[in-house]
C-alpha cells in the first residue's frame, strides 16, 4: 500500500519533470502547495494555463509575447540594423537585463547537436537568412553559448552568412568580473587574451 495519497504522488511526478527539480525538491514543493490556501493553488494553476493559452511566438524574431510581434520587435526605438542571434528566449532576457543592446534579436530555438539529432533544420537558420533579405540589417552578432554546441552553431551560421553583405561578429568571451587568473581554465584565459582591446 503506497504511503502517499495518489494526488500527492501524481503532483510530485509532474514536478520532477520540470528542469532542475529533483525528487526531494518536488516533494517539498508538493507539501508547500498542500499547505497554501486553495485560492493560491488555483492562482498558480491559472497562471500556468494562461502561459500556455495566451503566450505566442513572435513571427519575426521567435521571442515570446502576447501579440503577433513581441515587445522588442514593436519598439520603434530599437536599432533595426543590429541583430543579435541567440539560442533561446532566456538568453534574450539575460541580454536585455544588461540594458546595453539597442538592436533586435533572432532566437534560433536551440543549437546544432548531431549527437542529440539536432541538425540545421532544427534551428532557425533559414528564417535568419529570410530576415537579412531586406538589406536593413548591417551587423549580425552571434551570441551562442561558449560550449561545443554553441561554437558549432556559430561556425555554421558564419559559413551561412559569409557571402552576404553584412558584418558578422561574435560576442567576446573571457574572464568574469571578480575572477582570478589562477582559477581560469586554459580556454577561457586564451579567449580573454584574444579578445583584448587597446586602453587609453
Amino acid at each position: 500500500m503506497p504511503l502517499a495519497p495518489s494526488a500527492l504522488s501524481g503532483l510530485i511526478e509532474q514536478l520532477v519533470r520540470l528542469p532542475g527539480i529533483g525528487p526531494k525538491s518536488a516533494q517539498r514543493l508538493a507539501f508547500h502547495l498542500l499547505k497554501v490556501p486553495r485560492e493560491e493553488a488555483a492562482a498558480l494553476s491559472e497562471a500556468v494555463l494562461n502561459l500556455k493559452d495566451k503566450t505566442r511566438t513572435c513571427r519575426q524574431c521567435f521571442n515570446i509575447g502576447d501579440e503577433e510581434l513581441c515587445s522588442v520587435c514593436q519598439d520603434p526605438r530599437r536599432d533595426r540594423g543590429l541583430l543579435c542571434v541567440i539560442e533561446e528566449v532566456n538568453d534574450l532576457l539575460a541580454v536585455e537585463k544588461t540594458r546595453e543592446f539597442p538592436g533586435l534579436y533572432h532566437v534560433l530555438g536551440g543549437t546544432l547537436s548531431p549527437l542529440d539529432g539536432r541538425g540545421p533544420d532544427q534551428i532557425r537558420g533559414k528564417e535568419l537568412l529570410n530576415r537579412l533579405e531586406s538589406g536593413e540589417i548591417r551587423e549580425v552578432i552571434l551570441a551562442t553559448n561558449p560550449n561545443v554546441e554553441g561554437e558549432a552553431t556559430a561556425l555554421y551560421l558564419l559559413r551561412l552568412l559569409k557571402s552576404l553583405p553584412v558584418k558578422v561578429t561574435r560576442i567576446a568571451r573571457g574572464l568574469p568580473m571578480g575572477g582570478d587568473l589562477e582559477y581560469a581554465d586554459e580556454a577561457t584565459l586564451a579567449r580573454a587574451l584574444e579578445g583584448r582591446r587597446e586602453l587609453g
